[in-house]
């Protein structure tokens, strides 16, 4: 656990409590509890939409990651365009139908990061 909190940058607050830690140190915290186990498959549900565009960016580049780091099949949902932008695939989904899914190989969606 330790290790992971050095990776995500909060390696010396390893002994604050949530509440002394600001929303974009416990979002890191979340990633990191969210990985130790190295999962076959993650879901984030909206991970930077209560952050600033700031600590929002630096959340989504420490999101993939440890995606890349851990080869963790990651399924983002957002409203975020741009966020979406930076995956292989896309699903668009209304009234709990999928309208539309889009394809990119990984090398588009990593130039858009």
């Amino acid at each position: 656990a330790a290790e992971l909190l050095d990776e995500v940058g909060l390696g010396d607050r390893i002994g604050h409590y949530p509440s002394q830690l600001s929303g974009g140190e416990q979002q890191r915290v979340a990633m990191a509890r969210a990985f130790i186990n190295r999962p076959r498959v993650l879901f984030a549900d909206e991970p930077t939409g209560n952050l600033d565009a700031e600590t929002a960016g630096r959340i989504e580049d420490l999101l993939f990651e440890l995606n890349e780091t851990a080869g963790t099949t990651l399924a983002l949902v957002t409203h975020d365009e741009e966020l979406a932008a930076q995956t292989e695939r896309v699903l668009r989904l209304r009234g709990g139908q999928i309208v539309n899914d889009e394809r990119r190989r990984e090398e588009e969606a990593q130039a858009v990061a």
